[in-house]
């Protein structure tokens, strides 16, 4: 698996801090639970940003090697814009609150196919390197369009599925204001604006990419056990040859 790293050539100069995914902030992904969100164990409707975490054991570069999980063969690939946290943020109003975002990234969020979202579930979230994060960080002055972005993920070059920035229930500074209602944000943090209904599924074998005018391409390659093992002996010889530590 690629190492994670991803510079920054301002403060707070490289992704440090937790990765935080907000689920159904799309209006479609709500809607698609019908019923079921009257029920348990939802039994209405969230009245706040639902977030879960990304550990430090998801993340990876573009162009990494993901393991898809034996029992599910598959992962539904998750297209989202990344806020990069610059300042602190606590309490912060929607007026003020995108002055403290450094600036704006794409994430791939790699999921264990699920129906329920109710306290996601870790076993299906936070699978090893199932977070792409890149391929740059685009600062905030640079891309003042980022509430209006087109989102696309490709399977084997083909495009899939596509989503938008502005088709969000909270857009960028509000979903910023609601979620430091409640938490702080700290500077080297990133904070995903959402997933769109509709997420593409890939197998092992399929290359898979997300990409958005002005930021670019973050890609990955999904792979079974079997091919991991081998591209990590590849890697070893490749290091034994060179001479080079490992």
């Amino acid at each position: 698996m690629n190492a994670f790293r991803l510079a920054f050539d301002a403060p707070p100069w490289r992704l440090s801090g937790v990765v935080y995914g907000t689920l159904l902030n799309d209006p479609d992904a709500l809607a698609a639970l019908g019923d079921a969100v009257h029920r348990a164990p939802y039994k209405a409707p969230p009245v706040a940003p639902v977030l879960y975490i990304k550990p430090r054991n998801t993340l990876a570069a573009s162009g990494a090697l993901v393991v898809v999980p034996a029992e599910s063969g598959c992962f539904e690939i998750g297209a989202a814009l990344g806020l990069v946290i610059g300042r602190t943020a606590c309490r912060v109003a929607p007026a003020d609150a995108l002055a403290h975002v450094a600036g704006y990234t794409l994430v791939a969020d790699l999921s264990v196919p699920h129906t329920s979202f109710y306290r996601p579930s870790v076993r299906h979230k936070a699978r090893d390197g199932s977070c792409l994060i890149g391929p740059q960080v685009v600062a905030r002055a640079a891309l003042p369009q980022a509430g209006d972005l087109t989102l696309t993920v490709s399977i084997n070059g083909d495009v899939v599925h596509t989503a938008s920035t502005a088709h969000m229930q909270r857009p960028l500074a509000q979903l910023l204001a609601d979620v430091t209602e409640f938490m702080t944000l700290h500077p080297g943090d990133v904070l995903m604006l959402g997933v769109a209904a509709g997420a593409p599924q890939a197998r092992a074998g399929q290359r898979f990419a997300v990409e958005c005018a002005g930021i670019g391409v973050l890609e990955g390659l999904l792979v079974n056990e079997a091919g991991a093992e081998a591209e990590g002996r590849a890697e070893r010889n490749t290091h034994a040859r060179s001479g080079a530590a490992p």
